[in-house]
């Protein structure tokens, strides 16, 4: 049986202020933690004041962080950094940061090593863009992302892991997969899992659907048998809805 795990993802949204007023608002209205993962993944400047504030429910996320311990690496965040703090999970590989700052599936991989060393619980995102979807060649690329980076983790490790499915044309757009094509998809995340580690592996791994992701659609998603849950942009930050997509993935547990 996999456990739900519901993650906003903020993005470069929220002051301190508003970070404070969103999380005294959700605390309280959490399922509880042994049957709902709920994450909030919040800008760095944040996470020290979320940390401190979060309820026995709730935890707290990084959305990247580097794969070097400490070093000259001007604007960056190490692991250590991060566990410090005492966030416990981070994003790695959104598509906004390989497409806007040059992430590639080796620097995931790196990311991926690092989290683990460290004992944060990294959310991998994977996606095609439009054309590539419309080119049938969904899986393709979902297949080279995930064996570029999986690569050297253990099976122990990948049990643990979450990967997001997202497809690009979909994020922030107001568009969204269908439930069939986004289960569809999550399914052969699943099953590439499943030829790497085994099938004790993938069916323990978690597969979480994130674009445009609404109260509107966040049920019909959850009811499909290979999504886990949810990463959420925009609709997390507003803190009845973030309660609202905690309280359906509890209806869903696979």
């Amino acid at each position: 049986m996999r456990k739900p795990i519901i993650a906003g993802n903020w993005k470069m949204f929220k002051t301190r202020d508003e970070a404070l007023d969103f999380i005294y608002q959700v605390n309280n209205r959490m399922p509880s933690l042994e049957d709902v993962d709920t994450v909030i993944c919040a800008p760095f400047p944040v996470l020290r004041c979320l940390v401190k504030r979060q309820g026995e429910n709730l935890r707290i996320g990084a959305q990247n962080m580097h794969f070097e311990e400490c070093g000259a690496f001007t604007g960056e965040v190490a692991p250590a950094m991060l566990t410090s703090l005492g966030v416990t999970y981070v994003i790695i590989g959104h598509s906004e940061r390989r497409a806007m700052f040059n992430e590639t599936d080796e620097s995931v991989n790196k990311k991926l090593h690092a989290a683990y060393k460290h004992g944060l619980v990294p959310i991998l995102c994977v996606g095609e863009h439009l054309e590539e979807r419309e080119s049938g060649q969904t899986e393709a690329v979902i297949k080279e992302q995930i064996l570029k980076d999986l690569e050297g983790l253990t099976a122990e490790q990948v049990k643990e892991l979450v990967i997001a499915y997202e497809p690009i044309w979909a994020i922030g757009t107001g568009k969204t997969a269908t439930p069939e094509m986004a289960n569809e998809t999550c399914g052969y995340i699943r099953s590439l899992v499943k030829e790497l580690y085994g099938e004790e592996v993938s069916e323990a791994m978690r597969v979480q659907y994130g674009g445009s992701v609404k109260t509107g659609n966040i049920a019909e998603l959850m009811q499909q048998p290979d999504i886990d849950g949810a990463l959420i942009g925009g609709a997390s930050l507003v803190a009845s809805d973030f309660v609202y997509f905690a309280q359906i993935a509890l209806d869903y547990i696979k």
